[in-house]
């Protein structure tokens, strides 16, 4: 029975290439947002602005204004700040990527690897060829603040050798800084688990 084994086989490779192929879109989408947001002059930097109002129209001087008993009273508008994104010195094209390691490790996960890889592609590309980069490790607040900045070092150097190693990115191009709790994207008491400030960020930071 060779032949419907070989079938399936061959079925089964183009059902795995079929799945394969929409994470390989989505990667790449993610990819060209990244080059976007760390390419010099390509736009806002590590802020993500709230939608904007449409602007209010012109008075019209020819139509009576309506009796202060039929005119409802307009809302409060309310203008929400814009959401940080990144820690970065305004002006520096930034963005935070959230990579999970291992607890109180320095080991990526499949799921860091995953998050890396749109970012390994950006930075091997043309438009960000020439240009150098901190990969820059931040934790939150839970844990002793020496404890969180050592490791948020040797997760900032697990990223810069991964990108290095997969995605043959020079070593001359990349820094890794470990930051620690020092500059929290989410302001938090002491000893505040808090996802959000788990995170790797990457500055461009010149030719």
């Amino acid at each position: 029975m060779p032949r419907p084994y070989r079938i399936v086989l061959t079925l089964g490779a183009a059902l795995l290439a079929a799945q394969a192929v929409p994470a390989m879109a989505q990667s790449d989408t993610r990819a060209m947002q990244m080059i976007e947001q760390l390419r010099p002059g390509g736009g806002t930097r590590g802020i993500r602005m709230p939608g904007t109002e449409p602007a209010a129209p012109a008075a019209q001087p020819s139509q009576p204004a309506a009796s202060s008993s039929s005119q409802a009273a307009a809302p409060a508008r309310v203008t929400r700040p814009p959401q940080q994104e990144t820690t970065a010195p305004v002006g520096t094209p930034a963005l935070s990527i959230t990579v999970q390691f291992a607890t109180n490790s320095a080991a990526l996960t499949p799921a860091a690897e995953r998050a890396l890889a749109p970012l390994g592609q950006a930075l091997s590309s043309a438009e960000l060829a020439p240009y150098r980069f901190r990969i820059e490790g931040h934790t939150d607040t839970a844990g002793p603040d020496v404890m969180n900045r050592e490791l948020s070092q040797r997760r900032a150097e697990a990223v810069r050798d991964f990108l290095m190693q997969r995605y043959n990115v020079p070593a001359a191009r990349l820094e890794a800084v470990g930051l620690g709790e020092s500059q929290l994207l989410v302001k938090t008491g002491d000893e505040r688990p808090e996802q959000r400030n788990r995170r790797v960020q990457v500055l461009n930071i010149g030719g």
